[in-house]
């Protein structure tokens, strides 16, 4: 299994951390930079900034969200939201982000995660695979894009192997049945998203108890586990999350 590690997520929405139940229902969860600040020290070992209104509304990452966050912190910063060519990845890069998240546009344009991948190496590209349950799909699970609300027709975990062909170097599985519930992850869709493919997983959606990120590493196969609710609101630190880990005898960095 290895080494798991912890990313908090900041949905990012008009310049402040925000957070909904099924990519709805928005609440405000304070200032990216203090958010930021705060989990690097409870020991985040990497941060990720999604621009949830990016791609719905059709503007570009708000750069300066990247500046000031990377500015702020040592750990890895990803950042997704809206990013829909090659131009996008370099300006987000440049402001100080290390690596990228793309969703609804490697969807429409699968070449991008191959010329990003090419251009910027493996390493720096995420995809972010949505979901819904749908017992028409081969796996179950239907890809959608623009922040979950349409469905594409495609199966998603088909669509997680074709990723990895393409270049990707990590998935970011999330089912919409699941997001921001706090009834746990989907595991079945995201161990299979692991099964299907050999690239680290980062678990997200859902994560609402400290026995969810201990399923979500061990039955569900991710090396990764996101979580937003949770932290924002400070139903758990960080370090506790891991020491709960440790405890189960999951290997963690303190």
């Amino acid at each position: 299994m290895g080494q798991i590690k912890i990313m908090p997520c900041l949905d990012m929405k008009n310049g402040r951390v925000v957070k909904g139940i099924h990519f709805v229902k928005i609440r405000d969860a304070g200032d990216p930079v203090e958010n930021a600040a705060l989990y690097q020290s409870e020991g985040a070992d990497e941060l990720a900034m999604l621009d949830i209104a990016a791609t719905v509304e059709g503007r570009k990452t708000m750069l300066e969200w990247v500046h000031q966050v990377s500015a702020t912190i040592d750990i890895p910063l990803t950042m997704g939201g809206g990013i829909s060519t090659v131009a996008d990845i370099e300006q987000v890069l440049k402001a100080g982000a290390d690596k990228v998240s793309m969703n609804s546009a490697a969807v429409h344009n699968p070449s991008l995660v191959e010329e990003a991948s090419r251009e910027f190496g493996r390493d720096v590209i995420t995809v972010a695979i949505d979901a819904k349950r749908n017992p028409q799909m081969p796996s179950g699970f239907e890809l959608v894009v623009s922040g979950g609300t349409k469905p594409v027709g495609r199966d998603a975990i088909e669509w997680a192997g074709r990723c990895q062909d393409l270049g990707a170097g990590t998935l970011l599985p999330t089912s919409m049945d699941g997001d921001g519930t706090q009834h746990g992850y989907d595991l079945e869709f995201t161990r299979a998203v692991a099964d299907a493919t050999s690239l680290p997983v980062v678990a997200s959606g859902g994560a609402g108890k400290l026995e969810h990120f201990y399923e979500a590493a061990t039955e569900g196969g991710a090396q990764v586990l996101l979580a937003a609710s949770v932290f924002h609101y400070r139903t758990f630190t960080i370090r506790q999350v891991k020491e709960y880990l440790r405890g189960r005898g999951i290997e963690v960095k303190m």
